[in-house]
């Protein structure tokens, strides 16, 4: 699973999800993407899921990047716990992603291979999501204009 070595931080406030995401929001190294459309925590077990069922599609053909990281952890105190007595003891972790974020990138499979891999790891994921393909830069001869 997917984890930090070591943390400032042992344990960290819930936080909000508000507003869209301004990094990752855009395909960086493959061809078609991943990207969310809802915000949520992603845990580190369903990003393995994820990868899992991309790369075993793809029977490991082509490359896969996962452009999410697993870093806030989740506590939880013990069933049955009276209140009070402080925080719970961290239990597992989870990447906080916003609408527009790029979850994983694949290239190097046909586009019907890679859309129908990508939909596989979407149903391992607990938040809505869109297939997205790059776009081709059309590029002007001589420098463009000035």
């Amino acid at each position: 699973m997917l984890m930090p070595k070591r943390v400032k931080r042992r344990k960290v406030f819930r936080g909000r999800m508000k507003g869209e995401a301004h990094r990752g929001n855009f395909l960086a190294y493959g061809d078609y993407g991943l990207q969310a459309t809802e915000p949520s925590w992603v845990t580190s077990q369903q990003i393995e899921a994820a990868r899992i069922a991309l790369t075993r599609y793809t029977k490991r053909g082509g490359q896969v990047w996962i452009k999410i990281f697993p870093d806030k952890p989740v506590t939880e105190k013990p069933a049955e716990t009276r209140m009070g007595s402080g925080k719970g003891t961290p239990e597992y972790w989870v990447a906080v992603v916003k609408p527009g974020r790029v979850l994983f990138e694949i290239k190097g499979v046909p586009e019907d291979a890679a859309k129908e891999a990508l939909r596989l790891a979407s149903h391992k994921l607990p938040l809505k999501t869109k297939i997205i393909k790059r776009q081709e830069v059309a590029t002007t001869e001589a420098g463009g204009e000035q």
